[in-house]
């Protein structure tokens, strides 16, 4: 057994955390990812000639990887080009003709609080400064115990947080509900659908999140920033890093197995037949494909199987390149549904698409501070929230897609930005085909209930030798929480070692 090297399954950022970490560490490091390209969910696409980003696109929580690049003696404002975001999102409703139907919130919650003073009134303002200093105390709670630790338990989450400061337990209302909890500070049903939707960066509906799940809107005000290269920059930055650090890649390489020896993990075997001899494994990717037996009938064993009910939502999304001169778009743009109880029934309850969804359109080519050039076409992209059915009797048909094009397109006509179909649309399927046996889902499990939380596995699995990251391990979805839980990864493998 070659017990210094250590085998990464997947080139995500957990799978490039991970190997970063390990080989800064002096372990041989062999990232084996079947993709072409680093990024897993952080892809890119051809259209029109162009590149375009196809996956996350909002960077947040910059204090992650700056430890991190500082953590393996590099400078992150050396090698990555970023600008903060003044306006974090435009939202819109309806036409989107009247000051009633289009909102932008702001990085500085003094504009905001006066944007909201205009959009709903003074008392609506003061709430919004109350719900502000809310997620700002359910992050500072959570930070540490939660999103930095290792996996906790209820008990040793509680014990954690209580240590520190007792009224913390209460402070991040683990048993409501996110959208009940909003409608204290939200007497506006915009605002509160508005502040909902952050529910929907783990994949969940927010009338079933809990409300821990508000510490998102701490988050964005926090920070957003717009990446020179979108994230996908990030992902080769840290490829790029992890290779000077020593690790080797090696893209085009589908793993069959995971091997298990002796109650261990002892490397992998390559779909070609090659057998890599490793001291350990970590597998970045969700770990619905090691439970369905992809990866080698004794690696199903690792983590309890996730259920089908309980997956997150996947999306529907389309890249093109368009003019989009009669109506000038900031980064991030929000099309909203008329309703949102019967979108999310639609997705959840029902697991097929919403008469009315919602739009997110990330308009790539936005530069803070600079118009556009009004003859300029932009690259867009454009998704909508779909179920995870790809894999089950009830998938999307082709019909489905269509028609759920045509409405998205419809809808943002009417707001005032028309668009057509030429480009590159992604569907559950083909999530499904990219990410298997997740039938499409981009998050991993919904945080649905406060047992969510505590369901994920932690960088250990029950096997010996294999370690997990990504956004369906510990902490979570999302591109920094799928950092973090590479760190975790690289934590226990040292510590198993020594």
């Amino acid at each position: 057994m070659q017990r210094d090297r250590i085998v990464v399954i997947g080139a995500g950022v957990g799978g490039l955390v991970a190997a970063l970490g390990l080989a800064a560490n002096g372990l041989e490091v062999v990232v084996c990812e079947a993709a072409m390209q680093p990024g897993g969910k952080i892809r890119q696409v051809q259209v029109g000639g162009t590149l375009q980003n196809a996956g996350p696109t909002v960077f947040t929580m910059k204090w992650v990887f700056e430890e991190l690049f500082a953590q393996v003696g590099e400078v992150m404002a050396d090698d990555l080009h970023l600008i903060k975001l003044e306006t974090l999102a435009r939202h819109a409703w309806s036409a989107g003709e009247t000051s009633a139907d289009r909102f932008d919130l702001f990085a500085d919650i003094n504009r905001s609080a006066d944007a909201i003073g205009d959009f709903a009134g003074a008392a609506e303002a003061r709430r919004y400064r109350a719900f502000c200093e809310r997620t700002r105390l359910i992050y500072q709670t959570l930070e540490s115990p939660y999103l930095r630790a290792a996996r906790p338990s209820p008990l040793s989450l509680a014990w954690r947080v209580a240590r520190r400061d007792l009224s913390g337990l209460t402070r991040v209302s683990p048993m409501g509900s996110m959208w009940g909890e909003l409608g204290r500070y939200f007497h506006n049903p915009r605002l509160r659908q508005l502040f909902g939707r952050y529910a929907t960066y783990c994949g969940s509906s927010p009338f079933n999140a809990v409300a821990t799940l508000m510490l998102v809107a701490h988050v964005e005000q926090d920070g957003v920033w717009s990446l020179q290269g979108g994230l996908h920059a990030l992902a080769s930055k840290l490829a790029e890093l992890a290779v000077k650090k020593g690790a080797t890649f090696r893209y085009g390489t589908a793993v069959s197995e995971v091997l298990i020896r002796g109650g261990r993990a002892r490397g992998v075997q390559l779909a070609n037949g090659e057998v890599i001899d490793a001291g350990a494994v970590v597998f970045n990717g969700d770990t619905a494909a090691l439970t369905s037996g992809l990866l080698g009938t004794q690696a199903a064993r690792a983590t309890p199987a996730p259920q089908v009910r309980q997956r997150s939502l996947s999306a529907i999304t389309w890249n093109l390149v368009a003019p989009v001169s009669a109506l000038p778009l900031p980064m991030h743009n929000v099309f909203f549904s008329d309703d949102s109880q019967s979108e999310f029934d639609a997705l959840f309850a029902q697991g097929k698409l919403p008469a009315d969804p919602t739009v997110y359109v990330c308009a790539q080519d936005h530069v803070e501070g600079r118009e556009p050039d009004p003859a300029h076409r932009q690259r867009l992209f454009c998704l909508i929230n779909a179920p995870a059915t790809a894999d089950q009797p009830n998938a999307l048909s082709d019909a489905d897609i269509e028609r759920a094009q045509t409405t998205t397109f419809a809808k943002l006509a009417r707001c005032g930005l028309h668009l057509n179909g030429d480009g590159v649309r992604t569907t559950p399927a083909d999530f499904n085909r990219l990410f298997p046996a997740t039938g499409g889902a981009l998050y991993g499990q919904a945080s649905h209930g406060w047992r969510s939380a505590f369901e994920r596995p932690g960088a250990r699995s029950k096997i010996e030798g294999l370690y997990l990251a990504g956004g369906s391990a510990h902490p979570g979805p999302g591109v920094p929480m799928a950092a973090l839980s590479g760190r975790q990864a690289v934590a226990s493998v040292l510590a198993d070692l020594t």
